[in-house]
């Protein structure tokens, strides 16, 4: 087989050098998507046009049972390579230029390639990487969750393992080398891993059910999740958050407190629900913005005893107050309109 690909690789920069010498930038290929010594990515993978009619070079054949891929890359698409926007890193991170239009061609995709190893020694970055694609395996497990049928239950889960591989091997410093031997051998050679990961991914080779496939990919995104907040980096010159903003916030939100408390001594869990969803939603934005404990109201919400929302909205709104005040800020708060009037001049 080396030697059909010595002899296609010169057919092709001979090609390109005698119909497109001025609209191929690179010829590029990734060896290590080979196969079982087929050579395949060997020859070539992919091209660089430099003008639009460059792309007239894609081409696919197939000899001696490989098939071989001819096809552009454009420089836009290897830049979102570098910052892992488009997920096939190694035709960039193994790439062998086989041919180059000019030196300035070659250094410019040198350049590139740099890019992509400097992203993936950044905390910052691959942290948002990593929550990305933990993102895209979240939305193709809400689309699982409706599906029934085996062979679409399993193609999601396996999607849903790569996806949360990416975010893995982003927070490994590292991309998935060798993507064709299997997932184990990559998550092998990588220092650290969800818990439990590759167990759960074996079984996801194993089950024969779509209600096993639904729970195997619930806990792989659960672990992968918790495993990526352990890589939230400290922003270090961040700015203080605004008390007084936070004071204004409570001020608005104060009927909504009041409203609550109100259907709950009502007992119309239908009203306090809806009050209590809406707070809460608000809560947790407060929290986070804020670095406030976690401010869980839902958790105490009890058709039977709506006692129990009442008194927990009670402790978070002293929650609130107390982290208003500890910064000294004075809560526009007062017990007669004339007092308002007073205050206000």
């Amino acid at each position: 087989m080396e030697k059909n690909a010595n002899k296609l690789t010169e057919w092709v920069i001979n090609k390109i050098k005698t119909e497109y010498p001025d609209d191929i930038a690179l010829l590029v290929a990734v060896p290590s998507s080979s196969v079982n010594n087929d050579d395949h990515g060997v020859a070539f993978d992919y091209f660089i046009p430099a003008t639009e009619r460059g792309n007239e070079l894609a081409q696919t054949f197939i000899i001696g049972g490989v098939g071989n891929d001819l096809y552009p890359r454009s420089w836009e698409r290897t830049e979102r390579t570098a910052s892992l926007d488009d997920i096939a890193t190694i035709c960039l991170a193994d790439a062998v230029i086989l041919y180059a239009r000019s030196k300035c061609d070659e250094e410019r995709f040198e350049n590139i390639r740099q890019k992509l190893f400097d992203n993936l020694k950044k905390p910052d970055f691959i942290y948002k990487k990593a929550l990305e694609n933990l993102d895209k395996a979240m939305d193709l497990y809400r689309t699982m969750m409706f599906e029934d049928r085996l062979w679409k239950t399993r193609c999601l889960a396996g999607y849903i393992q790569y996806y949360l591989m990416i975010s893995v091997a982003c927070l490994n410093g590292t991309y998935w080398k060798e993507w064709h031997k299997g997932v184990i051998p990559a998550l092998k050679q990588w220092k650290n891993l969800p818990e439990q990961y590759i167990e759960h991914y074996q079984a996801i080779l194993t089950v024969t059910s779509s209600e096993e496939l639904k729970s195997l990919a619930h806990v792989l995104i659960t672990t992968t999740r918790n495993f990526i907040t352990q890589y939230k980096p400290e922003n270090k010159d961040s700015i203080k958050p605004d008390y007084n903003r936070l004071a204004d916030w409570y001020q608005e939100l104060r009927t909504t407190w009041n409203r609550m408390y109100y259907y709950c001594e009502e007992k119309n869990a239908d009203a306090a629900f809806t009050d209590a969803c809406n707070l809460q939603n608000e809560l947790s934005i407060i929290a986070d913005e804020f670095k406030l404990e976690e401010l869980d109201l839902l958790g105490a919400f009890n058709t039977l005893d709506l006692g129990l929302l009442s008194k927990r909205a009670a402790e978070l709104e002293e929650v609130i107050i107390s982290a208003i005040e500890e910064q000294g800020i004075r809560i526009c708060c007062y017990d007669t309109i004339e007092e308002f009037f007073t205050a206000m001049g």
